[in-house]
C-alpha cells in the first residue's frame, strides 16, 4: 500500500509563496536539493492541483546537459513517475504519463493508495487541504527556510487538527531545516 507525503518549501512562518506569489527565497540549493531527489525517487505518482503543475511541468523539458546534476537528476525523477492533474478549468494536459480529472474524490485517492505500491506525493496547499481534511495524508516533509514573509499563501490549511509523530529532522549548511512527520494513528 503507496504512502501519501505532502512535502513543500516553506518560510518560517509557515508559506509556500509570498504575498507576491513569489517563492525565490526558497529555491534548494545543491545539498537541498539533492536530500529533496531522493525522497521524491521513491515516488510512483504525483498528484497536482492546476497551478502546482503548471509550475512543476518545467521538469519535463529540463534536461539541459550543462544543467546541475542535481537538476537533470530531479528532472529524471520527475519524468519517470506518473501524475494526475485535478483541475475544472485546464482544458489538456501537456506533458507524458500524465492525466486529467476534473475535480478531487478522497475515495477515489483511497483506492489509489491501496492499489499501489510506490509512494505518491501530492503538491499544492489547495489539493493537499483536501486531502488533509479527508484524512489521506501520511507523511509530512517540511523544509523550512530561515526567513519570515509575512503572509501569502499557507504550508496547511486552516480549522484543520492533524496529530504528527516526529520521525526525523535533518539541519542543512544554508539554514534550511527539514521536518519529517508521520501522522498520528
Amino acid at each position: 500500500m503507496a504512502k501519501l507525503i505532502y512535502s513543500a518549501l516553506t518560510s518560517l512562518d509557515g508559506y509556500i509563496v509570498d504575498e507576491e506569489g513569489s517563492f525565490d527565497w526558497a529555491e534548494p540549493d545543491a545539498e537541498v536539493h539533492a536530500f529533496v531527489n531522493e525522497l521524491e525517487r521513491p515516488v510512483g505518482t504525483h498528484l497536482y492541483g492546476r497551478r502546482m503543475y503548471e509550475v512543476m511541468r518545467f521538469w519535463e523539458t529540463e534536461i539541459d546537459p550543462s544543467a546541475p546534476a542535481h537538476f537533470r537528476d530531479y528532472g529524471e525523477i520527475w519524468r519517470s513517475a506518473d501524475k494526475v492533474v485535478y483541475s475544472s478549468t485546464l482544458q489538456s494536459v501537456s506533458t507524458p504519463r500524465t492525466r486529467l480529472e476534473r475535480s478531487f474524490h478522497p475515495e477515489a485517492v483511497r483506492s489509489l493508495k491501496a492499489a499501489l505500491d510506490r509512494d505518491i506525493s501530492i503538491g499544492g496547499s489547495g489539493l493537499a487541504a483536501h486531502a488533509i481534511q479527508a484524512g489521506l495524508v501520511d507523511e509530512y516533509h517540511l523544509f523550512l527556510n530561515p526567513i519570515a514573509v509575512g503572509g501569502g499563501t499557507h504550508f496547511l490549511p486552516d480549522h484543520v487538527r492533524v496529530e504528527l509523530e516526529l520521525i526525523d529532522e535533518h539541519r542543512f549548511a544554508n539554514g534550511v531545516v527539514h521536518l519529517h512527520y508521520r501522522t498520528s494513528s
